[in-house]
């Protein structure tokens, strides 16, 4: 994961030479200045967005769409899964060619950043269809096996107005395989931090205390200990990073002196701010205090970490300044208000949202939304109990606690039926 704010061309540490040995020309104060607004404004969009979407994927009722959840054990594992990710990739490009590595590399994020930007921009582009636009639906079912051990692999559905999301997503993926220009790297890197942050869901602030703690120790360590952050967040040709030009000014669209921030330092902080606006949600106070001061916490945050960057001429690990930042704020107005207990006692998987059945498991449905709330509903409502026909069994349901009567009634029933028999003999 790459989680360090980067301005790999300005000043002596850090400056990248020409193809010809000299090095690069000094940025203006005014290419700096708009490099890094660019980079602070891109790294808000997802998250005030994703954290809004993550509300209503909370309040999905179709069970495909549910979010990933991560457990505090999930927490607790993810920084060392992630050092070992970084380690691996930084040995991969000492031992191996970065060339082939980038290719397989770019062809795995191109398939990935054509389904993350789809899904980002259907909700938009769904308003632009007109209302007599024909909408066709369609299924892609891969199954395994046959009869009764038949089982799904893949049942994805989908319909024409996903097809021209997926259509115009690949125009942007094709862009960035040939090109590999900075705008198309930015339009996936921002797909992929907005899905992040909508689909990925803290269950409680405790473990989101644990994850952002954690990452905020691999962060240091990884920036500042060694340079293997660094070297793969230069070496790694994949949309795991915002850049923005520096010369932008001067070169136009052509430019390439970038600055860099990665997408976990606005992914993991994200899903922290999304969680508190989901526990502004659960308050039903009507105010979204704890998500507007987290967000403003972000702010200040990231700005700290682009002004130390500055000064020192070094990239720096921005979770260093995000993480006392993000917890620290709301922390501080729960303790104001007096809703520290609500707030580390408030479980985001547990809740139960407007218009959400509650069950305990979820019925193993294939097909689109309506049928799956149908047999949700049908769950819900359960088996109707049949009448009993046998005069016997009514008598039985009616006097359960006379057997007796039971027995006499099942007697006279018997010798009313051998008489109706000896009548139709005679």
């Amino acid at each position: 994961m790459d989680s360090a704010l980067s301005d790999p061309h300005n000043g002596s540490a850090e400056t990248g030479g020409a193809a010809n040995g000299t090095t690069r020309p000094p940025s203006t104060p005014e290419g700096i200045a708009l490099a890094y607004g660019s980079l602070l404004l891109m790294a808000l969009l997802p998250i005030f967005f994703g954290a809004l979407r993550s509300v209503r994927c909370a309040r999905g009722k179709n069970a495909s769409d549910m979010p990933e959840t991560i457990t505090s054990r999930d927490a607790a594992r993810f920084p060392i899964i992630a050092s070992c990710t970084l380690l691996g990739l930084y040995l991969f490009f000492k031992i191996f060619s970065q060339e082939y590595i980038n290719l397989l590399l770019s062809m795995y994020f191109f398939v990935l950043g054509i389904l993350a930007l789809s899904h980002t921009i259907s909700p938009f582009m769904n308003k632009f269809f007109p209302a007599n636009f024909p909408n066709r639906q369609y299924q892609l079912l891969f199954t395994q096996g046959s009869g009764e051990n038949k089982e799904e692999i893949i049942n994805y559905e989908f319909d024409t107005k996903d097809l021209v999301c997926l259509g115009l997503s690949s125009i942007v993926g094709v862009w960035y395989l040939l090109r590999k220009h900075w705008i198309a790297n930015n339009l996936f890197g921002l797909a992929f931090s907005l899905n992040g942050v909508e689909l990925l869901h803290l269950n409680n602030v405790s473990t989101g205390c644990i994850l952002l703690g954690g990452l905020f120790i691999y962060d240091v360590f990884w920036v500042f200990g060694t340079n293997v952050m660094v070297t793969v967040a230069k070496s790694f040709e994949a949309p795991i990073k915002l850049v923005f030009p520096q010369d932008l000014l001067e070169k136009g669209l052509e430019a390439d002196n970038f600055a860099m921030l990665g997408l976990g330092d606005i992914v993991i902080p994200g899903i922290f701010i999304a969680l508190l606006l989901r526990f502004d949600i659960s308050l039903k106070k009507n105010t979204h205090t704890y998500f507007y001061t987290s967000f403003a916490a972000y702010i200040f945050g990231l700005g700290l970490t682009i002004f130390i960057m500055h000064i020192f001429k070094h990239a720096q690990p921005a979770l260093l300044y995000l993480v006392p930042a993000c917890i620290g704020f709301p922390v501080l107005v729960a303790l104001a208000k007096g809703e520290v207990t609500e707030m580390f006692s408030y479980e985001s998987s547990a809740e139960i949202l407007p218009h959400t059945p509650r069950l305990t498991h979820f019925p193993t449905v294939s097909g689109s939304p309506a049928s799956l709330a149908d047999s949700m509903q049908q769950k819900l409502a359960g088996p109707r109990r049949r009448r009993p026909q046998n005069p016997s069994a009514i008598y039985e349901e009616s006097n359960p606690k006379d057997p007796a009567a039971v027995i006499e009634s099942k007697e006279a029933t018997e010798a009313s039926a051998l008489k109706g028999l000896e009548k139709k003999e005679k």
